[in-house]
């Protein structure tokens, strides 16, 4: 194969070759699809249909919810479908539709979004009004979708750009730019560099400024006497913390691992890890600690009851 115009398709690569492991990958990635669906499922229309949820918290949490739903139907689906009918195969569109989706960085955003509406209600209650207004939520979220597709858009461009001439075996079970690269018969070693630059940048930007803010916001909570809205604040933001830096840590592994690791599992299990499981737990922890979701959505449940 001379370029990457006569590649029709590419090849994924399988978490196992027995076929009975193949169908308990496809049971339990099924679980973890349905557990997603239900719960993001859940939390978009239980924000839309109420208006007592109709404020910036929950409006940011929408489109979390929005951006979660689209990643893990992009990459899940395909590798149960590929488990149960045994076939690794994915077509070039497909696998250039999967890298977009998956690059779309707005993820990042609406997370460092969501610390600084956590932060702003904190630490400057009596600016929350004219700090995190409808305008202005708006504003936030639209950027930060049209800077997350900008990205994207640039990362599968200069990835479907270059001439692969290397096979068509991704040792991935999802399409993967690292993974892409090493098809290349050109130097990548720019592009290459000009990538991660671009990821780490803002991964880690926005990853500092989540931080910064949560700090911030302990320091503010450790100073209120009343120990339930301090456990209230804790509950809020350590489970936010602890799965961003667990998305983020083995995101950055899955990028920076040197290329003398090749455990083809243990690269699969961190790949799960961050392309998969973030947008199971999200629905857990933005809604299971959260007494207006859960009575909301109460309220939703009685409702289809009553009809």
């Amino acid at each position: 194969m001379s370029n990457s115009s006569s590649i029709a398709q590419f090849l994924l690569l399988p978490f196992t070759d027995t076929r009975e492991l193949q169908l308990l990958h496809f049971w339990l990635f099924l679980g973890i699809y349905l557990a997603a669906l239900l719960g993001n499922g859940l939390i978009i229309t239980t924000i839309a249909w109420d208006q007592h949820l109709h404020t910036p918290m929950y409006f940011f949490l929408l489109n979390l919810s929005l951006l979660d739903l689209g990643s893990i139907s992009t990459t899940v689906p395909k590798s149960m479908a590929s488990s149960l009918w045994d076939t690794m195969a994915i077509s070039y569109t497909g696998c250039a539709a999967q890298v977009f989706v998956l690059h779309t960085a707005a993820e990042f955003y609406l997370l460092a979004i969501m610390s600084y509406d956590c932060y702003v209600a904190i630490c400057k209650p009596l600016h929350y009004g004219t700090l995190l207004g409808s305008r202005a939520c708006v504003h936030m979220v639209a950027d930060a979708w049209a800077n997350g597709v900008l990205m994207a858009l640039l990362h599968t461009a200069n990835t479907f750009s270059l001439p692969l001439c290397k096979g068509n075996a991704l040792h991935q079970f999802f399409c993967e730019i690292p993974q892409i690269l090493k098809l290349s018969c050109s130097e990548t070693y720019l592009r290459d560099a000009g990538l991660l630059v671009v990821g780490v940048l803002t991964i880690f930007g926005c990853f500092v400024f989540i931080v910064l803010s949560c700090v911030q916001i302990f320091r503010a909570v450790l100073r209120i006497p009343s120990e339930q809205r301090r456990h209230k604040a804790f509950s809020t933001c350590l489970p936010h913390l602890s799965v961003v830096s667990l998305f983020v840590s083995t995101g950055m592994f899955a990028y920076l691992k040197p290329c003398s690791i090749s455990y083809a599992l243990l690269y699969l299990v961190v790949s799960f890890l961050y392309s998969v499981v973030p947008s199971t737990l999200y629905p857990l922890i933005y809604s299971m600690r959260n007494q207006e979701l859960k009575d909301a959505l109460r309220k939703l449940m009685a409702g289809f009851q009553k009809q």
